[in-house]
């Protein structure tokens, strides 16, 4: 359930291959009224056989052809059988069905499916280069035999020219996110997940679900897909980028309002409720007991209580914490596409993996992800407020492949009572503000339960996980409401989904004193991976947002943990400028003072005019 968004982790996105689909059985479509999708998890679910090698599977063309002919006929009968008012699941759900076109040889109908998924692309830079690389590809492939010198040239050929004529800065950011993805990618990283996530359910259980079934598609496409085109498409997107070194505009720096010690009315109580902050980053401004010693409730993965201000690192990894966070920065310098020393180790590193390292290395970028997360969102949050006060809480998230821990019900019920007495704690320390940047769902709990052997059946399982959830929203949900005077900052979510039907929390609740926020970028471009939806109420820069590590350096990371503690930064300067100022006048003025993008689609917080009104009320 505790899953917190990472930035680190964005570059790897295109091999966790996120967005897994949860199929039904064909006898839906002899349905005459379409039964209708309100929430994601509503569902069915299907169970695919499985035993032996998975990777076999994907590997070997007869063996994957059977299992993936199961597959597209259950996902084809989901859009067939239900009516799903969410573009995005029906995107996930025609974006499967094109690359199994693809890996059929069925070129015509991918190109067909893929223009339908970009037809139903909200986002502007989506609109324009949705499932680009899958287009190129199978136009390609109808002229020329897979993998030849004259299949390479034509995918090129087909990039360079959709990109020409396409506006830069609207593309900017995902282009280098291509680039960054075709320089990360090996073999190991392309099969990792079925070998270490996949193939352990399926020797448990003797089956895969379909929110995990989708992943060995995906890896086949990786394996002989993209990674015969890793040199072609690194070469082309180098050369467009290489053309087009133009810097974005920074509309950031003419909104934000740095505070002096002659404005500040009062102190400000800013709470980080997060995985840990280095404190000693913040000197006199972090709130301390009685002994001089930083303020803190914490508690461990397991939601028993931990009041340490930063996450443990195991002993065995202790030594290795300056090389993981400098693959930190070699993260951020690629996704910037910077050519650093830091990137180069990081390209080489993961791109030449070998199978058996893949498990520790994807565990130790989960670590310090998890280790730098609460620091670098402390340093947004607290920056240019004289009158800001850092009170640290502590929340732990598991980095295994495998969870740990397994969700049950006993742990649920004191994840619950955690977040009672996080809360008890913020409100007994007069906090004002507190970010959270961090979330989950239902069906990551489910997910876990898969992994976790536990569960009779998928339906067994979706049921536990309901009654987990709904547990834990009741009690994040009571836990808000029990302080009023508080104004709690929620990150919307990196899954580029609806975070209401999609159901995470706590970017999905309603409360009159919570406010959600979604990621742009530095001139205020949506980010490619901000979840949107009716609690998304304005956006913020999220994207290579430069803050502290433990320890002082300064790394850019991305996500909308970046851009929530911006507005929560923006609500405390209001409330030290004006300490009279209610959670529901705050978000009030925030709202009001946004100012609408062009194309109507974001609402982009201006700090300087909201601390303005502030000062006027």
């Amino acid at each position: 359930m505790r899953t917190p968004r990472i930035a680190p982790l964005a570059a790897l996105a295109v091999f966790a291959l996120t967005g897994a689909l949860a199929l039904t059985p064909p006898a839906a479509q002899a349905q005459t009224a379409k039964p209708r999708i309100e929430k994601a998890a509503d569902l069915p679910r299907f169970s695919y056989p499985v035993k032996g090698s998975l990777e076999a599977v994907v590997r070997q063309p007869e063996a994957f052809a059977a299992f993936a002919a199961t597959l597209r006929r259950d996902t084809e009968s989901v859009l067939a059988g239900y009516d799903i008012p969410d573009v995005g699941t029906r995107r996930d759900l025609l974006s499967t069905l094109a690359i199994m076109d693809f890996l059929d040889g069925r070129y015509d109908s991918a190109l067909q499916r893929a223009e339908l998924v970009r037809s139903l692309q909200d986002k502007p830079a989506d609109k324009l280069i949705s499932a680009q690389r899958l287009r190129a590809m199978a136009s390609a492939a109808k002229q020329h035999p897979l993998g030849s010198p004259a299949y390479k040239a034509a995918v090129a050929a087909f990039i360079r020219s959709e990109l020409a004529p396409l506006p830069y800065p609207v593309i900017a950011n995902d282009i280098k996110g291509a680039k960054a993805s075709a320089e990360l990618i090996g073999e190991a990283l392309a099969l990792g997940r079925v070998r270490e996530v996949v193939q352990p359910i399926a020797d448990s259980s003797g089956a895969v679900s379909s929110e995990f079934a989708p992943l060995l598609v995906f890896a086949r496409f990786a394996l002989i897909g993209t990674l015969p085109l890793k040199q072609t498409l690194i070469d082309t997107y180098t050369a467009y980028l290489t053309q087009h070194q133009v810097a974005k505009t920074d509309i950031w720096a003419a909104r934000d309002v740095a505070l002096q010690p002659a404005d500040v009315k009062a102190p400000v109580v800013l709470a980080v409720w997060d995985s840990g902050v280095d404190t000693a980053l913040f000197g006199t401004q972090v709130v301390k007991d009685a002994q001089g010693q930083p303020l803190v409730i914490g508690y461990d993965k397991y939601a028993r209580p931990a009041n340490t201000t930063l996450a443990p690192i195991p002993a065995e990894l202790r030594g290795k914490l300056p090389q993981m966070v400098a693959r930190s920065k070699g993260f951020s310098d690629l996704q910037a596409n910077i050519d650093s020393k830091e990137a180069s180790e990081v390209k080489t590193w993961l791109s030449t993996l070998a199978p058996a390292d893949y498990k520790a290395a994807i565990e130790e970028i989960n670590l310090a992800g998890n280790y730098e997360h609460g620091t670098h969102v402390a340093g947004i949050a607290m920056a240019g407020n004289p009158g800001a006060r850092l009170l640290v809480a502590r929340i732990e998230f598991g980095h295994t492949l495998k969870p740990d821990p397994c969700p049950t019900r006993e742990q649920t019920e004191r994840e619950a009572a955690s977040m009672h007495g996080s809360v008890a704690f913020l409100k007994q320390h007069g906090a004002r503000v507190v970010n959270m940047s961090w979330g989950g769902n239902v069906k990551s709990i489910e997910s876990d339960l898969e992994q976790c052997g536990l569960g009779k059946s998928p339906e067994d399982r979706q049921a536990m996980a309901r009654e987990y959830f709904d547990l834990l929203k009741r009690a994040e949900t009571e836990a808000m409401a029990s302080a009023p005077e508080i104004l709690f900052i929620a990150a919307g979510g990196n899954d580029n989904s609806d975070a209401s039907f999609n159901e995470f929390i706590p970017s999905g609740i309603v409360l009159p004193n919570l406010l959600t926020v979604g990621a742009v970028d530095l001139a205020g471009d949506e980010a490619s991976f901000t979840s949107y939806g009716p609690t998304v109420k304005v956006h913020a820069n999220g994207y290579l947002v430069e803050s502290y590590l433990p320890g002082g350096a300064r790394v850019a990371l991305s996500g909308t943990s970046m851009a929530a503690p911006q507005v929560a930064n923006l609500a405390a300067k209001m409330l030290a400028v004006n300490p009279k100022l209610t959670p529901r006048e705050l978000i009030d003025i925030i709202v009001a003072t946004a100012e609408p993008s062009a194309d109507g689609r974001r609402r982009l917080v201006h700090p300087k005019n909201a601390v303005a009104q502030a000062r006027a009320r």
